[in-house]
């Protein structure tokens, strides 16, 4: 009893079991476990809440007094008699974990010894736990990584034109402001209060509803992705397409654009940036690019997809790993981006004061610079650009869809697709008009009388790009999204006809 007892103080947290019905078994842990998981909560919660107002909470204990040899003995009492009712409860919990038969059955199956990795990760999905004691389903050979201070861009810098004590110092402050709050003001997703429960209850979904396979992947630098894989090849043609979605910078799989090819049929893989949830890292652009590239290994060498049946979806933030992973597969069936842009460089500053405009440019060129416009044009597959008409994020003024961003990607493409067509080259301001107009619009225009020119700039336009009237976060309709795979792949085969 004690070594179980012991297995269980180290063993994870369980969260829910799943029966062969939907809903059928929830994981009821008993009173002990209960309680002991309340006190060990709240005190993680406390000890949070107090590293973060450590500075106020020490400026209060010096005002006060308090560095007196009386209080410190005092504050001594107080934090041993907290750490006894800490390990107490941790005590209170691996009991009850110990008498209860439905989680001894769950230790049982994690702690058995592994003769077939799939089998031993297939039991184990009968369960939700602490993700940090998920088994890996693939692991990427580990790079060897870079020291810190060869991080330091101080071999370049994104402002040359400055004196070098200006340049030096706005590199020194750009490098603190990346890896203390910029990279969390470009990637939201990855503050700790934003997942929790909402997440829980929308993977219990996509296991329970769409028989959903978890995984966790580890990439090239040693960080944990957390995945999600749902299989509709037994269910429809359409199944043989695998969809990976790449999600914006607050979204996570749990509850993002996974719905959209689900509901069309088609097989999806979901993943998570690094560290957003469960996965580890930070979403820094080196360590996404790792991410999205173990996601296609796991695609191909353990789901068994071929390269050319995979198509990448990415929206809005995410279209940055998504065209890369278009880039570095280049056999991939398309290219989705949904409410993207060109460069992040012009919505960061727009967003930041004008005075800070020098830090906001050291920063991205330097630490985040997600620059998609680049990576399309190292692109020849098939690619589709989905474009929000009522776009508030990705437009410098909301709303206005001549400042989207998405237009100026578009702009990028044909010019990099088309550099023989003269209505791309010589007329390039009649031709930013037109792509500033909606599809409405055009198609309107398109019913008078136009110029063989102009006539050939809407098709080139709609080949690319269309319209879909919403915001930046509504869920794409599955109808569209038929659409432009159907799109997708009907240019892909035309392009192997011709090889």
């Amino acid at each position: 009893m004690f070594r179980l007892v012991w297995q269980c103080l180290r063993a994870p947290k369980l969260l829910k079991i799943y029966g062969e019905e939907p809903r059928e078994s929830v994981y009821q842990p008993q009173f002990l476990e209960r309680w002991g998981d309340k006190i060990i909560s709240t005190a993680s919660t406390v000890t949070n809440i107090g590293f973060y107002t450590s500075p106020f909470i020490c400026m209060y204990i010096c005002k006060r007094g308090f560095f007196s040899w009386q209080e410190i003995f005092v504050l001594t009492h107080l934090m041993c008699g907290v750490g006894c009712i800490i390990a107490f409860a941790y005590l209170m919990r691996s009991v009850g974990r110990a008498v209860n038969p439905d989680y001894v059955d769950f230790l049982t199956a994690l702690t058995d010894p592994i003769t077939d990795r799939k089998a031993y990760v297939d039991g184990l999905r009968r369960y939700d736990f602490d993700f940090k004691h998920w088994p890996a389903s693939y692991v990427m050979p580990l790079k060897h990584s870079t020291p810190w201070f060869e991080q330091l861009p101080f071999s370049k810098c994104a402002n040359p034109e400055l004196p070098l004590y200006q340049k030096t110092t706005l590199q020194v402050l750009a490098y603190l402001a990346t890896h203390t709050f910029a990279i969390r003001l470009i990637y939201p997703g990855s503050l700790a209060v934003i997942s929790g429960y909402p997440l829980f209850q929308g993977r219990i979904a996509l296991v329970e509803n769409f028989g959903g396979l978890r995984a966790k992947l580890i990439t090239a630098e040693g960080n944990s992705i957390d995945t999600m894989f749902i299989d509709h090849r037994p269910k429809s043609m359409k199944g043989n397409i695998l969809v990976i979605c790449c999600e914006g910078n607050s979204g996570f799989y749990e509850i993002g654009i996974m719905s959209t090819p689900l509901r069309a049929g088609y097989s999806v893989l979901g993943w998570n940036h690094p560290g957003f949830a469960n996965s580890t890292g930070v979403p820094l652009p080196s360590q996404e690019r790792n991410a999205i590239d173990v996601v296609v290994q796991y695609a191909i060498n353990e789901l068994d997809f071929n390269i050319e049946d995979i198509v990448m979806y990415g929206w809005s933030i995410g279209a940055y790993t998504a065209t890369w992973a278009a880039v570095n597969y280049p056999d991939l069936r398309g290219l989705i981006l949904d409410a993207t842009f060109d460069d992040i460089l012009p919505l960061a500053a727009n967003q930041m004061p004008k005075s800070w405009y020098l830090l906001v440019k050291e920063v991205i060129r330097s630490y985040a610079d997600l620059n998609i416009g680049d990576l399309v044009l190292q692109y020849a597959g098939p690619i589709q650009i989905v474009r929000r008409t009522e776009d508030e994020i990705i437009c410098i003024r909301p709303g206005l869809i001549s400042t989207n961003r998405g237009n100026n990607l578009l702009l990028q493409l044909l010019e990099m697709r088309h550099p023989d067509v003269p209505e791309v080259t010589e007329m390039t301001a009649q031709l930013k008009k037109l792509i500033a107009m909606t599809d409405t619009q055009r198609i309107v225009m398109a019913r008078n009388e136009i110029t063989d020119s102009e006539d050939r700039m809407l098709k080139l336009i709609s080949k690319y790009m269309r319209d879909f009237r919403s915001t930046h976060c509504s869920p794409l309709p599955e109808e569209q999204f038929n659409s432009i795979i159907n799109n997708l792949t009907e240019t892909w085969q035309q392009n192997h006809q011709h090889e």
